[in-house]
């Protein structure tokens, strides 16, 4: 059962599970003097309502923050709740003066990963536990160096939280990163295969159209001849051989016909794996029927612009959507990928999106973009797709 949930979700139950025992002895501490229990018997003093908020405000703030956890971009709220998940397990020590907080920071610990660099994240993590140490010398009466050092343990258990959270983003990368490239790799596996059929085929059909076309129209016109210079049943003989051979090489001039028009591209095949087990995004893909490219190097130019649409939706968009449409105009094929995402009033492209361009560019393409905040992010790639041309020959010649 537990190898069906993500690590990421496990953290969040065990978080959540050790924010819930932190409160057992709270709870104690304040139903005990109604249950008529001794000052002496107390290990803990009773909390004040001050100290409940705290408390509280700690489990909504963690559940809030990791119910999405490396399952999309960081937001700026995310910091704020950061903040407010260390001062709330600050003011449980100092509100019951104890050191319970300090175990509080410990669950916080889990999601310093996720949201600080690694230098960062260590900084917050051993400052946050170093400000307990006041509530074990007042409240506790610990010497300032016992105080120290118990607050250095509770970082180093802090610090094996950490690097267990570290782990587990690690992991979940590297996992995002293998998904990725499996997709990719199907993708351009159906590509190459589509590509190696056109390409065997477009051979068989220049092989038979240069050998078997040539002798055979040679021996036409031979036996044309020699139904000239024949008479009696050896021009009638000659004259049945002449029209086989003009059959046969109609028969063969049919057959390159059907092997060039066959030798096309299936661009949807090669675009439906990029859309299968992405994380946290659902791709809705409209693809023409059928959408063929003559050209095996402009079908991998559109599957990579493709790739690099959704990676980039996947990592910067924080979006749930996204519609994949694709479609023949004329002479062009046309890839429409838009997200419901944060957007921008301002598009500033990185390296990914400028060399898309780039790469459409080489070829007649061209790359629209176009996004307002709150509205999403659409990009609409176009690229001339001109089917294989025919060679024009002078009237009265056929090849």
């Amino acid at each position: 059962m537990l190898a069906r949930i993500s690590h990421t979700r496990l953290l969040r139950y065990a978080g959540l599970f050790t924010w819930a025992v932190v409160g057992l002895p709270l709870l104690y501490s304040w139903l005990a003097p109604h249950l008529g229990a001794a000052d002496e018997e107390l290990a803990l003093r009773p909390m004040p309502w001050q100290g409940w908020l705290s408390y509280l405000a700690f489990g909504a703030g963690y559940a809030w923050l990791t119910r999405h956890l490396g399952g999309r971009s960081r937001q700026p709220a995310d910091y704020l709740l950061l903040l407010v998940l260390t001062l709330a397990a600050l003011g449980v020590s100092y509100f019951n003066g104890s050191g319970l907080g300090s175990v509080l920071l410990m669950v916080a610990a889990c999601v310093l990963p996720w949201l600080l660099p690694l230098p960062l994240g260590a900084g917050w993590l051993l400052a946050s536990q170093l400000a307990v140490a006041p509530v074990f010398i007042r409240w506790l009466g610990f010497p300032p160096l016992e105080a120290l050092m118990q607050s250095m343990l509770y970082a180093g258990f802090s610090g094996f939280v950490f690097i267990v959270s570290l782990v587990a983003l690690q992991q979940a990368q590297a996992r995002e990163e293998q998904r990725r490239l499996n997709a990719e790799l199907r993708a351009t596996r159906a590509l190459l295969a589509d590509s190696a059929r056109v390409n065997e085929r477009t051979r068989i059909s220049r092989e038979l159209h240069d050998l078997l076309g040539h002798h055979l129209t040679a021996l036409s016109l031979n036996l044309e001849v020699a139904g000239h210079l024949s008479d009696g049943r050896v021009k009638e003989h000659v004259q049945q051989a002449h029209t086989l051979a003009r059959l046969l090489l109609t028969d063969v001039r049919e057959a390159v016909s059907q092997l060039r028009e066959g030798g096309a591209i299936d661009l949807g095949a090669a675009l439906r794996p990029l859309a299968e087990n992405v994380p946290k995004l659902a791709i809705h893909m409209d693809i023409e029927q059928p959408l063929t490219v003559d050209d095996p190097e402009r079908a991998h130019v559109l599957l990579r612009c493709a790739q690099e649409a959704i990676t980039n939706v996947v990592r910067h968009a924080d979006a749930g959507q996204l519609w994949l449409r694709a479609y023949r105009e004329g002479q062009n094929v046309v890839l429409q990928v838009r997200d419901d995402g944060r957007g921008s009033d301002q598009v500033a492209p990185g390296n990914g999106l400028r060399g898309l361009g780039e790469r459409l560019r080489q070829h007649g393409g061209r790359l629209d973009i176009a996004s307002r905040r709150g509205q999403g992010f659409q990009l609409t790639i176009t690229l001339p797709v001109a089917p294989n041309a025919a060679v024009r020959l002078p009237e009265g010649v056929t090849a």
